[in-house]
């Protein structure tokens, strides 16, 4: 029997990129990174250069550029990833733009051979392949001497023993008729569109011979460190096979730190779920959700908070600030425009992550709607899904807060049908008593389980949120109309609260 060979996986160092690739490149792999002008083509492999490079492992980078090495590095350097201790000694630039202009194909090859074999790298770069195939078409034989030359140096590549990358300018037809996207082993494409006044930039990994790599498009970042990508997160299939009655005699509860409101979720909220808290402006949805933080933190469960409408400075109240000072309670300004939603769930993973959090809470899902790139408002809802199933599936309790206009006798849950992702919903609303807004909250929903049906009173004071009697037996109350005129005597002569 013949032993499987092992290919060993080189980590790119870009961070997200190893996930896409299934664990990272396989060593003497032939690589295309591919895509429209300005998506980081050079930048990323210029990262992943830098990464890998070392005095054991030496990079040779070719230029067939029309601009000198010297312009290209001048940029590369501003990155925080450019070493330029490595420059000459494991990393070694060779311009082959002269030796293109004369549109001799075998002399190109003879000079790539012969640095290659003077250097001996571990990793071999050309850049920009794509004026390579351009120039070729204007030579005499056009496509036949191209093919010819692709097919010389994938052979000459296989005995390097080197792990190679091509780089180039492509559109997705020209993609479809290039001999070159046939003979790679791994594809790389970069993508970046412009949505009203926001660049959104994606990355694919369209092939990556010998291991599974995740499909379908991931949105990255260009930042001072180089490129950040982030994969999209998918929830892990729970067990499906426990009865509904097994698996809701399992279930912890969890309490919300707000004396009464346990009791009207039916002994609190069943850890691993999401609540859904929806009311006006200044009814108290944050202040809950503080609450919510501040009792995981008596209980030893750490939270983190994403604030999507205000900054973290606006959003701290005495409570939240001690509370995060004290390291319980981690806070993601989630404020910048063009987020994505891959974006903003990796921030929050990985903050879970360091501070082992059990409760999240999302303020707001109305601002987060408002922050993401104009070009993931149409797939809202199944980001959402997505991102709450990841979150829960992790053991992680969600609190979401969404802001409603409060219309008295129109009731909904959130702006834009998502509240079906919650397994609890908490409706704060306003009255009007005797000239006087009056705040009420009830439990709509916890699903799996019976709650109060109860509509009550709820003060907000130093404390914090306070609950009062309950409503029942006031049909004006719960018709929803906002004048109540007949209301038994508790103070005064005038028979009004």
């Amino acid at each position: 029997m013949i032993d499987k060979v092992n290919i060993r996986q080189l980590p790119t160092g870009v961070p997200g990129l190893d996930d896409l690739l299934g664990g990272g490149l396989p060593e003497f792999s032939f690589n295309l990174i591919a895509g429209v002008p300005g998506g980081g083509k050079t930048t990323l492999a210029h990262q992943i250069m830098f990464s890998l490079a070392n005095s054991t492992s030496r990079a040779l980078f070719f230029t067939v550029l029309g601009e000198p090495a010297l312009k290209m590095l001048r940029y590369q350097q501003q990155f925080t990833f450019f070493d330029i201790s490595k420059v000459n000694a494991s990393i070694r630039y060779v311009n082959l733009s002269q030796d293109l202009l004369q549109g001799n194909f075998d002399k190109v090859l003879t000079r790539i051979i012969k640095e290659v074999k003077a250097f001996t790298p571990s990793l071999v770069f050309v850049d920009s392949f794509r004026s390579v195939a351009q120039l070729g078409k204007l030579g005499p034989h056009g496509l036949s001497d191209m093919q010819r030359f692709l097919q010389q140096l994938g052979m000459e590549m296989t005995s390097w023993q080197a792990t190679t990358f091509l780089i180039g300018e492509y559109t997705l037809p020209a993609a479809d008729s290039s001999p070159v996207f046939t003979v790679a082993d791994g594809i790389i494409w970069l993508t970046q569109n412009i949505y009203r006044d926001t660049m959104v930039r994606k990355i694919q990994v369209i092939k990556m011979r010998g291991q599974a790599q995740q499909s379908g498009f991931h949105t990255y970042r260009i930042q001072d460190d180089g490129l950040h990508i982030f994969p999209r997160a998918i929830a892990n299939d729970s067990d499906t096979t426990a009865t509904e009655a097994e698996a809701s005699s399992r279930i912890k509860r969890i309490t919300m730190g707000i004396p009464g409101l346990d009791a009207m979720l039916g002994g609190g909220l069943p850890a691993s779920h999401t609540l859904l808290v929806v009311g006006p402006t200044g009814s108290g949805k944050t202040i809950m959700a503080t609450e919510f933080l501040a009792e995981g933190v008596r209980r030893g469960e750490p939270g983190v908070i994403a604030a999507f409408e205000k900054s973290p400075s606006q959003l701290l109240s005495k409570k939240l600030y001690m509370l995060i000072k004290a390291g319980g309670v981690g806070v993601i300004d989630a404020r910048s425009l063009s987020l994505s939603m891959d974006e903003t769930l990796h921030n929050l993973l990985t903050a879970i992550e360091r501070l082992q959090a059990k409760r999240v809470v999302i303020d707001s899902l109305s601002g987060f709607e408002l922050v993401l790139a104009p070009e993931f408002h149409e797939n809202f809802r199944q980001s959402l899904y997505r991102m709450i199933a990841v979150l829960t599936g992790m053991g992680v309790t969600v609190l979401m807060t969404s802001e409603l206009e409060d219309r008295y006798t129109d009731l909904r849950f959130s702006s834009f049908g998502s509240a079906f992702l919650a397994d609890a919903i908490i409706v704060q609303r306003y009255i009007e008593i005797a000239g006087s807004f009056k705040r009420v909250l009830s439990v709509a929903k916890v699903r799996g389980s019976a709650h109060s049906k109860e509509i009550r009173f709820f003060d907000i004071t130093d404390e914090g949120i306070i609950l009062g009697a309950p409503l029942s037996g006031y049909s004006g109350i719960l018709s929803g109309r906002p004048m109540l005129d007949a209301l038994p005597c508790t103070s005064g002569k005038d028979g009004r609260i």
